[in-house]
């Protein structure tokens, strides 16, 4: 039987600056999610590292930079430390529902306070409603927007502290973005919580994998990707336990032929 999505057409983007490391040009190769398929093909694709945006899947092509490495959390041998299970308790009062791929107003307020604290002058910062929705409702996939919030009062739903977008693949649960309050001391490690929130959810699925995305050796922003053990990189041998590869030099598998 024949099967389309195996036969996708790959483009690739003009190089720009990095946004994770001076000084270099990042350039990604992408392909477009459509049709009957777009489940399967994007299944097969977060298998090789690649990452969806919208209707799009990507993944870095940079030539002689290999900074970026996909990493995913095998669920199934996680288990919290002290520190993630005293997080977890001190969260336990939160309301927390896997709702349809809609954009609420009160999920930008928070994306928009979220990227103010943490990435003032990125490109995130200019989007409007109409970009956020976008962001949010057009996706070919299974997803969901996961959201997080306060405890009820008096029957009406909490306040919204925070939020991730997720696609569930065949093999795990990938996390798109997430966003959080990041103003209340009484609230810290809410992004941390929301990882290890998405872990446990797969495990309790049955679900092997969390996709958390690229690990980018050498930047600070990206190092909390490591704290969660077992956690998988990609490399030239396929998924490789992280500690094995902490020391050389890892470059995503070339997997697929450019059109």
């Amino acid at each position: 039987m024949t099967a389309p999505f195996r036969f996708p057409r790959f483009f690739v983007t003009s190089p720009s600056p990095c946004p994770y490391l001076p000084d270099r040009q990042e350039r990604k190769v992408f392909t477009e999610l459509t049709g009957p398929h777009a489940g399967e093909l994007n299944d097969a694709l977060g298998r090789i590292g690649f990452r969806r945006s919208q209707s799009v899947a990507y993944r870095p092509s940079c030539g002689s930079c290999t900074a970026c490495v996909s990493v995913r959390v095998v669920a199934g041998e996680f288990q919290l430390n002290a520190t993630q299970r005293k997080l977890r308790r001190r969260y336990s009062d939160l309301v927390v529902t896997a709702c349809r791929p809609w954009a609420t107003d009160e999920q930008f307020q928070l994306l928009r306070s979220y990227l103010s604290a943490r990435h003032p002058g990125g490109g995130m910062t200019m989007m409007d409603e109409s970009d956020y929705a976008d962001m949010v409702e057009q996706t070919p996939v299974n997803s969901h927007i996961i959201e997080y919030r306060e405890p009820s009062v008096d029957g009406r739903p909490g306040a919204l502290v925070g939020a991730c977008i997720t696609d569930q693949h065949a093999d795990g649960l990938s996390m798109i973005y997430s966003f959080f309050r990041t103003d209340d001391p009484l609230r810290p490690g809410l992004g941390t919580y929301i990882i290890l929130d998405h872990i446990l959810r797969a495990r309790a699925t049955g679900l092997p994998y969390v996709y958390l995305g690229y690990w980018v050796k050498g930047s600070a922003r990206m190092a909390y990707k490591t704290r969660y053990r077992p956690i998988e990189a990609l490399g030239p041998a396929g998924w490789t336990r992280l500690k094995e590869m902490e020391t050389v030099s890892a470059r995503p598998v070339e997997a697929v032929v450019l059109a």
